[in-house]
């Protein structure tokens, strides 16, 4: 009898195909590039979208956001629709839909069907946006899961970059976003037309990876799945790993359903359920997205130009993948609650500091705030390191929680449900920021994502659990 060798997770006598599990890992990643690529390439076509649909604060706002209802109704269905015919079956589905959408919000000649287009990139968006990590984590052993699943958020950070350095570009060589480049078009179409590149790639390289084993076993597909395991970790540890899964779905009924979160003993909602409802929520309510899709918007509010602003968007985004880079470092090695609080803690500071700084702040005649040297010195490096403690902590762990906190009955309906809220909150962030910058101003906006990070501390503490080293079957719920 193999015996379990507690440094790996993994019976003595495997060392398991790492290459081949990172490899279809980075597949899977991809995903999360274009999760990045597609939310942050809206953030350079704002002035593009008004001149051409002629939208006001409003109409922007949910030209902006359209995409996230998408995203809130992709990541709930995903996660029910993965249940039933598997992980990276749909990734496939949202791999076709990247490239449907980057193209049609190109091409669009009205606010209706840019949107349309938009909200069919949310799906997409939103399906990537669970599955990947829990194909990712499904996949990984217990040792490296955390690294391997943080990987997911250096890939959206990634495509934010790259979505944020093509916009640069283009906008430049254009001469503004709103000016035409190749073939006539404007700069802002080509920023949306730059995903179909790596979004055929994604839909290619899914067609050679294997599907997730613990799909395959709650699917009675028991030979197929032990092919993967095996492929995975070795023949040894591939049977062992086998049993366990199946041990931990016959605890249960056999078909994973939404009913399943529901406590049969209390008939309430389980525990972990809330907890992942509430990590969902909190990563969206200290506005990092606002960052992310505005943030063009921002400093050109604080007296930047377009060129300027876009320029800092890049800044933000080299200094996001650093931080995401130190999350794999750590996240395996000291665990995701004390990244979690520590983040929770520096994004309070930094959004409080930022918040100090546009209060001090006064409207010129055109009405863009106009901050004194230092000031504006204090808002763009309290702004750029509260990016930095967001991506060592909340961006990247978040993810990684939510693909493997939950029990293998649970996880795809868990996922479904926090993802719902995650991209509903991100939807509230996004489509109030223009009204509140209209209304209440940047200080008062930024002092309620600073309060929702000073709350976050207390959340972490108080109801997040350690999952450092706990292999998927011994999750509880």
């Amino acid at each position: 009898m193999a015996h379990n060798d507690t440094a790996t997770g993994t019976p003595a006598g495997d060392t398991g195909n790492t290459r081949f599990i990172l490899l279809i890992s980075l597949v899977a990643t991809i995903g999360g590039f274009l999760f990045g690529f597609d939310s942050g390439v809206i953030n350079g076509t704002v002035d593009g979208l008004q001149a051409a649909f002629r939208s006001d604060s409003v109409g922007t706002g949910f030209n902006v956001a359209s995409m996230l209802l998408g995203c809130a109704f992709g990541a709930f269905f995903a996660g029910r629709l993965a249940d039933l015919y598997g992980r990276r079956a749909l990734l496939i589905v949202a791999a076709a839909f990247f490239i449907v959408s980057a193209w049609g919000s190109g091409v669009a000649t009205s606010s209706l069907e840019f949107v349309v287009y938009r909200v069919l990139g949310g799906l997409a968006v939103g399906a990537a946006s669970v599955m990947s990590p829990a194909y990712i984590s499904e996949v990984s052993a217990a040792h490296y899961r955390g690294r391997l699943a943080t990987v997911q958020q250096i890939a959206i950070i990634g495509g934010l970059f790259a979505a944020f350095l093509s916009n640069y570009l283009l906008a430049k060589f254009a001469g503004a976003s709103t000016q035409p480049l190749w073939g006539g078009h404007e700069a802002w179409r080509w920023m949306f037309w730059m995903e179909m590149a790596p979004a055929a790639l994604f839909l290619v390289a899914l067609l050679f990876i294997p599907e997730s084993p613990r799909f395959l076993v709650v699917k009675a597909r028991n030979a197929q799945a032990l092919g993967v395991l095996v492929r995975l970790y070795g023949p040894t540890a591939g049977a062992a790993k086998l049993g366990e899964i199946e041990a931990s779905l016959a605890r249960d009924h056999h078909r994973p359903r939404l009913s399943d979160l529901v406590s049969r003993a209390t008939g309430r909602l389980r525990p972990i359920v809330w907890v992942g409802i509430g990590l969902a929520t909190f990563q969206q309510l200290v506005g990092i997205n606002v960052v992310f899709y505005y943030g063009a918007v921002l400093w050109q509010a604080v007296g930047f130009s377009e060129s300027d602003a876009l320029l800092i968007n890049v800044l933000s985004g080299a200094l996001s993948i650093g931080a995401c880079l130190l999350t794999v470092v750590l996240i395996d090695r000291i665990g995701r609650k004390p990244l979690l609080w520590v983040g929770s803690l520096g994004m309070a500071v930094t959004l409080g500091l930022v918040t100090v700084a546009f209060a001090t702040g006064s409207l010129d005649a055109r009405g863009t705030l106009q901050l004194s040297d230092s000031m504006g010195v204090l808002a763009l490096v309290a702004a750029n390191v509260y990016v930095v403690f967001f991506n060592l902590s909340w961006g990247p762990v978040m993810w990684v929680m939510l693909g493997e906190m939950f029990p293998n009955q649970i996880r795809g309906s868990g996922l479904a449900v926090a993802g719902l809220f995650q991209w509903g909150a991100n939807f509230a962030i996004t489509i109030t920021f223009p009204v509140m910058l209209a209304g209440v101003g940047l200080a008062a906006t930024y002092g309620f994502y600073a309060a929702s990070a000073f709350v976050s501390i207390f959340f972490v503490l108080r109801y997040v659990h350690e999952t450092k080293g706990r292999e998927l079957e011994q999750m509880e719920g």
